[in-house]
């Protein structure tokens, strides 16, 4: 990753007013009934100090804003400062912001504000890894909804960070018909006809499919979009010949990114990815004085 270049689009900040309950959550998650007993009986409570936040390992940042807001919640007198942006790519080393302020503040934040920023981090660099992979390719790399409670619109802030692009965000803004459905409904049709009455204009469809038959079904019905799911390389492509550009193409299926050119190579549209928000690594991020 290291030999990668920066990523051209910056992606928006997500707001404040989002951020911050879910901040103040994991605050009091930690302080608990009684605060932070460690540091409020070791630290003077006028002891003041100076540290950064600096990388232990290459990767993606995303999550500073949080890490801020933890720190900032705390006390609003801590200066907060930071030296790089999200989706700034890191070496070890990299200093990332400089925090100076209230001692006891500081250190009773560093935890909660290191969880956030490691691991939105590890989400962003996994993305880019499979990112990076596909780069020469006309394909991108998306996430899924196997997000953790309570996060999933910050990983999915993080995917976007690590160059990557968000599938629907819930239950609510699309319609993807799974087998499940397709078995209760009777078939792919009656699932398609039944979706498409039951939604608004501004909804799109997607289909998953396992085999050429049922894609063929689909196409004839008529989707937005088909997840070809758990598809060998032959069949993939063989499945992108046939749509032809009549509907978005995703390939899925433990994608990993040393596979993801071999898919993107057969001409789907997108990646999709489960791993990069249920099970992220998380990026060593340290607060150092």
């Amino acid at each position: 990753m290291d030999s990668a270049p920066d990523l051209a689009m910056p992606v928006a900040p997500l707001p404040t007013i989002m951020l911050e309950p879910l901040v103040r959550a994991a605050l009091l998650e930690d302080l608990g009934r009684a605060g932070d007993l460690t540091t409020d009986a070791i630290v003077p409570v006028d002891a003041q100090a100076r540290t950064r936040l600096v990388a232990r390992q290459e990767g993606v940042l995303a999550g500073l804003d949080l890490a801020r807001l933890a720190f900032r919640l705390m006390d609003a007198s801590l200066d907060f400062r930071p030296v790089l942006a999200d989706g700034a790519r890191l070496q070890a080393g990299s200093e990332i912001a400089v925090i100076t302020g209230p001692a006891r503040a500081m250190l009773t934040a560093e935890r909660t504000a290191l969880n956030f920023l490691c691991h939105l981090s590890g989400v962003a660099t996994g993305t880019a890894s499979i990112a990076d992979a596909i780069r020469s390719y006309g394909a991108k790399v998306t996430c899924t909804r196997k997000t953790l409670p309570g996060l999933r619109f910050v990983q999915k802030y993080a995917v976007r960070v690590g160059g990557g692009s968000n599938h629907r965000h819930g239950l609510d803004d699309a319609v993807l018909i799974k087998d499940n459905h397709v078995a209760v409904a009777g078939g792919v049709r009656q699932a398609v006809q039944r979706a498409r009455a039951g939604v608004g204009h501004m909804v799109k469809i997607e289909l998953e499919v396992d085999t050429l038959e049922q894609l063929d079904e689909a196409l004839e019905i008529g989707v937005d979009v088909v997840l070809l799911d758990n598809m060998d390389l032959p069949t993939l492509r063989a499945a992108v010949s046939r749509v032809n550009g009549r509907a978005v193409t995703e390939a899925s299926g433990r994608i990993t990114p040393d596979t993801a050119p071999e898919v993107a190579a057969t001409g789907v549209d997108l990646i999709a990815v489960g791993w990069l928000t249920h099970s992220a690594r998380v990026l060593d991020i340290g607060l150092d004085s």
